[in-house]
Protein backbone atom coordinates (compact mmCIF):
# COMPACT_ATOMS: atom_id res chain seq x y z
CA UNK A 1 0.00 0.00 0.00
CA UNK A 2 0.91 3.57 -0.93
CA UNK A 3 1.10 6.71 0.90
CA UNK A 4 0.36 8.64 -2.27
CA UNK A 5 -2.28 7.33 -4.42
CA UNK A 6 -3.88 8.67 -7.39
CA UNK A 7 -6.43 11.14 -7.01
CA UNK A 8 -4.87 12.53 -4.01
CA UNK A 9 -4.27 16.44 -3.48
CA UNK A 10 -1.23 16.92 -2.79
CA UNK A 11 1.64 20.02 -2.16
CA UNK A 12 5.25 20.45 -3.42
CA UNK A 13 7.70 20.86 -0.51
CA UNK A 14 11.10 21.64 -2.59
CA UNK A 15 12.09 22.53 -6.31
CA UNK A 16 10.96 25.08 -8.70
CA UNK A 17 7.04 24.63 -8.27
CA UNK A 18 7.67 24.85 -4.11
CA UNK A 19 3.86 25.24 -2.60
CA UNK A 20 2.26 24.60 -5.82
CA UNK A 21 -0.79 22.39 -5.42
CA UNK A 22 -2.49 19.79 -7.44
CA UNK A 23 -3.97 15.96 -8.07
CA UNK A 24 -1.90 12.87 -8.43
CA UNK A 25 -3.26 12.38 -12.08
CA UNK A 26 -0.21 8.98 -11.93
CA UNK A 27 1.60 6.68 -9.80
CA UNK A 28 4.59 5.24 -11.53
CA UNK A 29 6.26 2.19 -9.96
CA UNK A 30 10.34 3.99 -9.54
CA UNK A 31 8.57 6.45 -6.64
CA UNK A 32 7.53 9.17 -9.29
CA UNK A 33 4.27 10.73 -9.56
CA UNK A 34 2.36 12.75 -11.86
CA UNK A 35 0.64 16.36 -10.45
CA UNK A 36 -1.67 18.22 -12.35
CA UNK A 37 0.06 21.49 -13.35
CA UNK A 38 3.16 20.61 -11.74
CA UNK A 39 6.38 20.39 -13.45
CA UNK A 40 5.73 21.81 -16.46
CA UNK A 41 8.14 21.66 -19.05
CA UNK A 42 7.84 22.67 -22.77
CA UNK A 43 8.39 20.14 -25.58
CA UNK A 44 9.19 20.67 -28.93
CA UNK A 45 7.44 18.43 -30.87
CA UNK A 46 7.52 17.71 -34.89
CA UNK A 47 3.83 16.91 -36.31
CA UNK A 48 2.37 14.21 -37.47
CA UNK A 49 0.64 13.95 -39.79
CA UNK A 50 -0.55 9.91 -39.54
CA UNK A 51 -1.98 10.74 -36.39
CA UNK A 52 -3.23 13.98 -37.07
CA UNK A 53 -0.81 15.44 -34.34
CA UNK A 54 0.49 19.35 -34.85
CA UNK A 55 3.71 20.17 -34.22
CA UNK A 56 4.94 23.07 -32.61
CA UNK A 57 5.94 23.51 -28.48
CA UNK A 58 3.50 21.91 -26.20
CA UNK A 59 3.58 22.51 -22.05
CA UNK A 60 4.11 18.89 -20.98
CA UNK A 61 3.93 17.81 -17.40
CA UNK A 62 7.08 15.49 -16.08
CA UNK A 63 7.06 13.46 -13.20
CA UNK A 64 8.29 14.68 -9.84
CA UNK A 65 9.58 12.68 -7.36
CA UNK A 66 7.41 11.76 -4.07
CA UNK A 67 10.30 12.71 -1.53
CA UNK A 68 9.39 16.54 -3.16
CA UNK A 69 5.56 16.30 -2.77
CA UNK A 70 3.37 15.59 0.33
CA UNK A 71 -0.01 15.14 1.11
CA UNK A 72 -2.13 18.27 1.42
CA UNK A 73 -4.36 17.95 4.67
CA UNK A 74 -7.28 20.27 4.04
CA UNK A 75 -8.79 20.26 7.43
CA UNK A 76 -5.19 21.96 8.74
CA UNK A 77 -4.50 23.61 5.66
CA UNK A 78 -1.08 22.08 5.40
CA UNK A 79 1.17 19.27 4.45
CA UNK A 80 1.13 16.54 6.41
CA UNK A 81 2.90 13.05 6.61
CA UNK A 82 0.67 9.36 5.90
CA UNK A 83 0.78 6.82 8.38
CA UNK A 84 -0.64 3.84 8.36
CA UNK A 85 -2.76 1.63 11.29
CA UNK A 86 -5.37 -1.32 11.33
CA UNK A 87 -9.21 -0.62 11.84
CA UNK A 88 -12.06 -2.78 12.59
CA UNK A 89 -12.11 -6.12 14.69
CA UNK A 90 -12.10 -10.02 13.12
CA UNK A 91 -12.88 -10.78 9.83
CA UNK A 92 -13.62 -6.79 9.02
CA UNK A 93 -10.13 -5.32 9.17
CA UNK A 94 -8.48 -3.20 6.92
CA UNK A 95 -5.10 -1.04 6.24
CA UNK A 96 -6.65 2.69 6.35
CA UNK A 97 -4.07 6.05 5.82
CA UNK A 98 -4.52 8.87 8.32
CA UNK A 99 -2.85 12.37 8.77
CA UNK A 100 -0.26 11.99 11.40
CA UNK A 101 -1.00 15.66 12.87
CA UNK A 102 -4.81 15.08 14.00
CA UNK A 103 -4.81 11.15 13.44
CA UNK A 104 -7.51 12.00 11.29
CA UNK A 105 -8.08 8.67 8.43
CA UNK A 106 -7.93 10.02 4.76
CA UNK A 107 -10.89 9.48 2.96
CA UNK A 108 -9.88 7.30 0.12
Amino acid sequence: MRKIRKGDQVVVITGRDKGKRGLVERVFDNDYVLVAGVNQFKRHTRPNPVKNEPGGILLKEMPIHVSNIAIWNASTQKADRVGFRIEGEGDKTRKVRFFKSNNEALSS
